[in-house]
């Protein structure tokens, strides 16, 4: 089933319908549906589909050769294999020259790999021999960081070349939701922090139940796809894998200032920030500073990926339990018992997306979208706000707009003093020339004050349910 992927769909065929030479590059981490992307695009389309091959230069050549081939010829048992690279793209753009022709290089680094000569190639094909074509050329990849170093910078041969560019990342709490239409508003929010919206995940996570069945059949068995997922991605992607499980263990287990990581897994700071640097081009780890009064000494690491996350939060704790096939004994214990803990995070991002969907709709437009947190020197303690949206500063004023917002996953409804405490924390940096507008999210809903509040205008109530409704 292919879903919430429209507008990158749309996108593909508006530039398929001209006849012009087109360079679209395709890129994101692993699992996040991007080849899914391109088969619906190619559907009932004349394609070359080459996916490359972590492997040799010649076997990349023959697996090539059998992609063309089977182009004009797709009931072909056997193949030739051309002589060369160069003569095989050569036939693509001669296939290329009167009809209009896809041609997808999927998995783009691998093929790098295997001849580090392709980028420059490619860019003197798409400068001379298909620059008058009609070919539609996609490359795809998974490596975010080769992506955009070696395809998309001013550094890499190509720059310049590209006609489009389509980064795809992991489905919102909202289009998640597409893909188990019939379960509650809390089973798919629990799904979207649990797989961190990537459908691959989704669908091997499989709920038809309940969630507890689903992750004692499908996460927490030492059999099941998902179990070793982030071992077998970080085996794919990284020298030693060994090295980034202790940080990101360490991260997903509090550890979040630089220096406090580098002591808990037991490294010089710099040398850590070498390892903490690709955990953060792949996605996994995201680095926090405060929303408004940055400091970089207040910079904090976290673990962004919410599969990730999920994982290392649940599954090394348990991993004698999970081996001994008996996870079921304790899972009220050990897992259930903290979801609502474990989904405070997640409910604030799903908090921000809902905002940045809903941008036209608020008091104001922002430029900024984060968190807060900082010395009340009024207060004197450290305070925290779930969520801050900064309006832009406009000439000839003196004053901001700000968005304050609480994110509430409990069981219990929200009062009054969720609203005092927050305008409260918000008087650490807005002064009475700025304006506030607050917002109140709840899982479990409101008491009644809060509602009067809410009816006099002083702040704007948003349930589960209201994050699910159009």
């Amino acid at each position: 089933m292919f879903v919430a992927r429209e507008t990158e769909l749309k996108k593909l065929n508006h530039r398929y319908q001209g006849n012009e030479m087109e360079f679209i590059v395709i890129y994101g981490r692993r699992r996040v549906g991007k080849t899914a992307l391109i088969n619906e695009f190619v559907k009932n389309k004349p394609v070359i589909y080459f996916s490359s091959i972590n492997a040799n230069a010649k076997d990349n050549l023959e697996m090539l050769s059998k992609a063309i081939y089977l182009y004009s010829n797709p009931d072909a048992v056997d193949h030739p294999v051309f002589g060369s690279f160069d003569a095989a793209f050569n036939e693509i753009g001669r296939l290329a020259q009167e009809d209009r022709l896809i041609f997808v290089i999927d998995e783009l680094p691998y093929l790098a790999k295997a001849d580090e000569s392709i980028i420059s190639r490619l860019q003197h094909l798409l400068d001379y021999q298909w620059k008058n074509t009609k070919l539609f050329f996609i490359v795809c990849g998974s490596s975010i960081s080769f992506m955009e170093k070696d395809v998309l910078s001013e550094k890499s041969p190509l720059f310049g070349r590209r006609t489009g560019q389509f980064h795809i990342n992991p489905l919102d709490y909202y289009d998640s939701r597409k893909l188990n239409p019939s379960l509650s508003e809390e089973n798919n929010a629990l799904i979207y922090g649990i797989t961190g919206g990537i459908p691959h995940y989704i669908n091997k996570l499989n709920v038809e139940t309940t969630i507890k069945a689903a992750l004692l059949e499908n996460f927490f068995d030492a059999s099941s796809y998902l179990y070793e997922e982030p071992e077998n991605l970080l085996k794919q992607e990284l020298r030693e894998p060994a090295v980034y499980n202790s940080i990101i263990t360490a991260i997903a287990n509090g550890t979040t200032r630089l220096n406090e990581i580098a002591a808990k897994v037991g490294m010089e700071t710099a040398n850590c920030m070498k390892y903490i640097n690709p955990l953060m081009e792949l996605g996994i780890i995201e680095k926090v500073e405060p929303i408004v009064n940055k400091n970089a000494r207040k910079v904090i690491y976290r673990v962004s990926d919410s599969f990730f996350r999920f994982w290392y939060r649940f599954v090394p704790n348990n991993v004698s339990v999970i081996s001994a096939d008996r996870m079921e004994m304790i899972y009220d214990k050990a897992v259930g018992s903290y979801l609502s803990d474990y989904m405070g995070h997640i409910f604030e991002k799903m908090c921000k997306q809902y905002l940045l969907r809903h941008m036209n709709s608020l008091p104001f437009v922002f430029s900024e979208i984060g968190t807060w947190w900082g010395t009340h020197s009024g207060l004197k303690k450290e305070v925290e706000l779930d969520i801050v949206a900064v309006g832009a500063k406009e000439n000839n004023t003196i004053g901001r707009e700000y968005l304050i917002g609480s994110c509430k996953y409990t069981s219990n409804e929200i009062g009054i003093n969720e609203l005092e405490l927050i305008r409260e924390y918000s008087s650490a940096f807005a002064t009475n020339n700025d304006t506030c507008y607050y917002y109140i999210f709840s899982k479990a809903g409101f008491t009644q004050s809060l509602k009067e509040a809410a009816e006099r205008k002083e702040v704007i109530l948003v349930s589960l349910d209201d994050l699910y409704m159009n």
